[in-house]
Parts: structure tokens; C-alpha cells; sequence
């Protein structure tokens, strides 16, 4: 229970600005390795 509420207190402290920062953060990862592999394969 204590790991949730300090998440939640980070969640305030952040707002939304931060957490979609993380989150397009999170998924640039994820799609540029991709379309990199794809970029080579389609050459």
C-alpha cells in the first residue's frame, strides 16, 4: 500500500505534462528500433 500512495503523490507532483512525456518517452523506444528495422529490410 505504500508504493501506491508515493506513486500517487508522484503522479500529482508530475501532472499530465510529465506522464505523457514518459509515455511518448516509452513508446519512441519501441518505434524507432522498428522502423529502422524496417527501413533496412525494405532497402
Amino acid at each position: 500500500m505504500e508504493e501506491q500512495s508515493k506513486f500517487k503523490q508522484w503522479f500529482k507532483r508530475l501532472g499530465w505534462a510529465g506522464f505523457l512525456f514518459f509515455l511518448i518517452k516509452g513508446l519512441l523506444w519501441l518505434i524507432i528500433p522498428y522502423l529502422i528495422a524496417k527501413g533496412i529490410i525494405s532497402k
